[in-house]
């Protein structure tokens, strides 16, 4: 499994990076390679399509209706109505309730279809707390996370790997759920210790990712969503203080390799 990192920057578009968008990919046993894009935030849709024709995605999955997370499926949702190819049929979208209604309301057409093309281009789907679905070989679950608005963390497993995506959470119960056993565990850093302490149940600091980290025992931990006005060594540094196991920051265009951790240490 591959996780492509589209944009990982935290709130808002900055300088050298788009906001939050991950696109992962897996092989199955056929041979076929699937492409399932985690959030498309602002800014998105266009280093997307540096990496892939946006017309070979199988599906799309929304954490949360934050614009940082969502915006650019609006540029997808062109794309895909108004593409010379026809036959790409609907393409899947997975979000929260009010997603399709969001989107109708950023390009102003209340909810009526784009002009010219006969069906809508996003086959919509709900998601819930636990709730699991499959999409190819990738088994996604669920779990509803500690955040202002509706938000929700992944788990995606294929093959006996598994990645773990926070989404936009403080610490929860449901995020060391979601984080336990995970070969890499992709997870924001938002916040840093001391600065940010007013704010509670919005974002993590590199100290609790790397508290989850350490209680789920992820072979990887992989920091991301640092907002351009932070310098992200501290993040870093945070998280390393309490966390022994591999750390990364992320950084648009990175591609992460996820292999099985028993396999690699039965390979050794």
């Amino acid at each position: 499994m591959r996780v492509h990192v589209i944009g990982c920057s935290g709130s808002f578009a900055g300088p050298t990076s788009a906001a939050s968008s991950y696109l992962i990919e897996h092989e199955d046993a056929d041979g076929r390679l699937w492409r399932v894009l985690m959030d498309l935030g602002s800014g998105a849709f266009g280093p997307l399509q540096s990496v892939i024709d946006p017309a070979e995605l199988d599906a799309v999955i929304i954490s949360h209706l934050h614009p940082d997370h969502y915006l650019d499926l609006t540029g997808l949702e062109v794309f895909w109505a108004y593409h010379s190819r026809t036959d790409l049929g609907k393409l899947s979208i997975h979000g929260p309730a009010p997603l399709p209604e969001r989107v109708s309301g950023v390009l102003g057409r209340d909810g009526h279809i784009p002009a010219g093309v006969s069906a809508a281009p996003f086959d919509y789907h709900t998601l819930s707390d636990g709730h699991r679905f499959s999409i190819g070989p990738l088994e996604i679950e669920t779990r509803a996370v500690l955040h202002p608005v509706e938000a929700y963390g992944f788990r995606l497993t294929a093959d006996g790997v598994t990645v773990a995506y926070s989404g936009d959470t403080d610490s929860c119960e449901a995020l060391d759920e979601l984080a336990a056993g995970a070969d890499l565990f992709l997870c924001e850093a938002g916040y840093i210790e001391g600065r940010d302490d007013r704010f509670t149940g919005v974002h993590l600091t590199g100290r609790r990712a790397g508290e989850v980290a350490a209680r789920a025992g992820v072979g990887r931990l992989a920091l991301t969503h640092i907002p351009a006005w932070t310098d992200p060594a501290i993040p870093l540094a945070e998280a390393r203080a309490v966390h022994t196991g591999p750390i990364t920051m992320v950084q648009p265009m990175d591609i992460l390799d996820v292999s099985d951790r028993r396999t690699a240490r039965n390979e050794r």
